[in-house]
């Protein structure tokens, strides 16, 4: 398959700021170095980095926050037929930051797309996540019922994640950790990143998923796609 028309978008939403070491951008570079070598224009945001207010709102500039650098990170959301969050774990939660992006995420997943559609739809998300405690599938069960609520479609597989030992350890891309040799992490990764790859590829191809029974500009206009009216029941 031809991948090379397709974009994705890592957003790492550790809590350090850059250049400090990003063990969970360790593991999300496995994956990106497969859809680098398929051709895929790939972008990586630390979230941490940029300065994204706390809120609801598509600009939260218009609701007393003096900076909000969220409408340029939504501006490549949008770019992107690929969504993968990445996040490390904390008292068994995804991160704050992490927290902070699905809450902007929300606020603009109101916005529509031509189709009528909801903005997100036609889009696949996956989540990467690491940690030196139990919670990973905690973790990716969140961000992934929160990504398909909002509209994008997840694909089998679509998490990965790696496990210290329990306690203070080493992490990642500590040396000795068995992180970056850990065949169960490599191979979740590896299937990981293709599922996203495959579901892409499909969706692209299709025009995004049918405009059909999903239109928010048609319920409002009154069509209801077939659900029963209890008012003319026979």
């Amino acid at each position: 398959m031809d991948f090379s028309d397709l974009t994705a978008l890592y957003i790492n939403c550790t809590l350090k700021r850059s250049p400090e070491v990003s063990n969970t951008q360790g593991l999300a570079d496995r994956s990106i170095a497969i859809m680098e070598r398929t051709g895929v224009a790939v972008a990586v945001i630390r979230a941490v980095d940029h300065d994204i207010a706390t809120g609801v709102y598509p600009d939260m500039t218009e609701h007393g926050w003096e900076r909000d650098d969220w409408p340029q990170v939504f501006e490549k959301v949008l770019a992107s037929d690929i969504l993968v969050l990445l996040s490390p774990i904390w008292l068994g939660e995804k991160s704050s930051v992490c927290t902070r992006v699905v809450e902007r995420l929300y606020g603009n997943s109101h916005l529509l797309n031509d189709a009528g559609q909801y903005a997100y739809y036609g889009r696949v998300g996956g989540c990467i996540i690491t940690g030196n405690e139990d919670g990973a599938k905690h973790c990716a069960m969140n961000i992934l019922y929160s990504l398909q609520h909002l509209g994008f479609t997840i694909p089998p597989q679509a998490d990965s994640g790696w496990l210290g030992e329990a306690g203070p350890g080493p992490s990642y891309l500590d040396e000795g950790s068995g992180g970056p040799e850990n065949d169960f992490t490599n191979r979740n990764t590896t299937f990981l990143t293709w599922n996203l790859l495959h579901l892409a590829r499909i969706l692209k191809d299709a025009g995004g998923i049918p405009a059909h029974g999903n239109q928010r500009t048609a319920w409002d206009a009154g069509a209801r796609f077939g659900y029963a009216n209890p008012e003319h029941r026979t």
